[in-house]
């Protein structure tokens, strides 16, 4: 995608739109033949409005000075048009992550493309709001303009595509009729082999394991002031993974917040193996064994400049502290073992973050937690495999079962329902800051469990 956008020069080969070859390829070539392109993770300025943000580097004038009203009008007229409605005049901080990939898309509307690429767009949207965008995606292309998709989820290609490419490890393996193939098909040619999902044991946890991770009367606000969590009691056993269910914006990003000490809370407290850590430092929790995944990888998991091995380093840097430096060899060592481990690719140590993949990125963020000498407590993971392929999920959720399995406690956050079900021993329901159920979650049928948290998650009473 960074080379069909101009982001990143072709080493070899070419670059062709309508027959011609763009001799040039850059941002502003392909901004200039009406390629656009919508990020993973969202290109936008969060203290402009939504119609800045569109306007952007184009800005409309009146004369000599910048015609904002204008912008907003057009903005306005655009989400009405396609279907995106957004309020042009808000600033994109104070936005739905849903919201914020309507001003993505309209940027590009706006520019006028008739080639749309989209990186993994629905990787933070609701099923609602993924149906809204499979509404306008069909729309563009009965109106004649070519929608690249790229994206992990198999049904979504099933769903929207007509041709379907697989690449792996660099390479074209297969081109097929969306209509004609099969999501089993597609995973084979995605990992090479037959997926084979991980399971989780029939054994329940044991009644006298140990609570690690505790929170009682957990509250909480959101950046702007108001409530997002209202008194939330969990305690998470050694051996189990508590998952919670919930559509995103119902608090969870502020339950793994206070949790791992990013956010003061509005009352209530954290206790980790016994001990309150409320007052602590993410650092202090994180020495006392607490680990954190979190749901932004690039904002909280990451410094895109450092290298691997950088990455891996940080918050550990005082395990390879030699007399005047650190112990690069060993970092060295440990490094190219978590890549062989984890599959991460490209497999070099030194490669910027940057230029890995989103599920290589969260690749590396994961492996970070794991690596830890004293071992975990309990892992606060929140969206663990959001953006990531079908082989490097399995290879995920094997690894969070290894965990469950050497006795830490695993909170685990997601929006994936198939995830929750496929790992979770127990499975909350958040709706509106609050807790509204708490399952057992055993393995086999799971229909009428299905049923009923899906409808506490929409706010329904649930079913008799």
């Amino acid at each position: 995608m960074r080379g069909l956008y101009g982001i990143e020069p072709p080493d070899e080969g070419e670059v062709r739109l309508v027959g011609e070859v763009i001799a040039r390829p850059s941002v502003s070539e392909s901004i200039r033949r009406r390629v656009g392109m919508v990020h993973q993770h969202f290109m936008l300025v969060p203290s402009l409005t939504g119609a800045e943000n569109v306007v952007l580097g184009r800005e409309p004038r009146a004369g000599l000075f910048l015609d904002l009203a204008r912008a907003s009008r057009e903005l306005a007229a655009l989400g009405a048009r396609y279907r995106l409605a957004v309020e042009p005049d808000r600033r994109v901080s104070t936005l739905s992550v849903g919201e914020a990939q309507r001003v993505e898309i309209l940027k590009v509307l706006w520019r006028g493309a008739e080639v749309l690429i989209l990186d993994e767009p629905t990787a933070v949207l609701t099923p609602g709001e993924v149906d809204e965008l499979f509404s306008v995606l069909r729309d563009l292309a009965r109106a004649g303009r070519a929608v690249v998709l790229v994206t992990h989820k198999l049904d979504e290609v099933l769903a929207l595509a007509e041709r379907v490419t697989v690449m792996r490890r660099g390479e074209v393996v297969a081109t097929l009729p969306a209509r004609e193939t099969s999501s089993a098909e597609l995973a084979r040619a995605m990992i090479g082999h037959e997926l084979v999902a991980v399971a989780r044991g029939a054994e329940p946890v044991a009644p006298g394991a140990p609570v690690r991770l505790e929170l009682r009367g957990l509250a909480a606000d959101r950046e702007d002031g108001t409530l997002a969590l209202a008194g939330i009691d969990l305690a998470v056993r050694g051996g189990e993974i508590l998952g919670i269910a919930g559509v995103e914006g119902n608090g969870q990003s502020e339950l793994a917040l206070a949790t791992a000490g990013l956010i003061t809370p509005r009352a209530g407290a954290v206790l980790l193996d016994g001990v309150d850590v409320t007052a602590a430092s993410p650092g202090a929790r994180r020495r006392l064994g607490l680990g954190h995944v979190p749901e932004d990888r690039h904002a909280r998991g990451l410094i895109l400049d450092f290298s691997v091995e950088e990455n891996l380093l940080l918050g550990r840097a005082a395990e390879y502290a030699g007399p005047l430096a650190l112990d690069r060899a060993r970092l060295r060592q440990d490094a190219e073992a978590l890549i062989a481990r984890l599959d991460v690719r490209p497999a070099d140590p030194t490669a910027p973050a940057r230029r890995l993949s989103g599920g290589n990125q969260q690749k590396v963020v994961i492996g970070r937690e794991l690596a830890r000498p004293a071992g975990l407590s309990a892992l606060l993971c929140a969206q663990p495999t959001r953006g990531v392929d079908v082989g490097a999920a399995a290879r995920i959720h094997e690894e969070l079962l290894k965990i469950r399995a050497a006795g830490a406690a695993v909170l685990l956050l997601s929006a994936e329902l198939d995830e929750l079900f496929q790992l979770s021993d127990r499975i909350a329901v958040l709706f509106r800051g609050r807790i509204r159920g708490l399952f057992d979650n055993p393995p086999g049928a799971r229909s009428e469990l299905r049923q009923r948290i899906g409808a506490l998650m929409l706010g329904l009473k649930e079913a008799a």
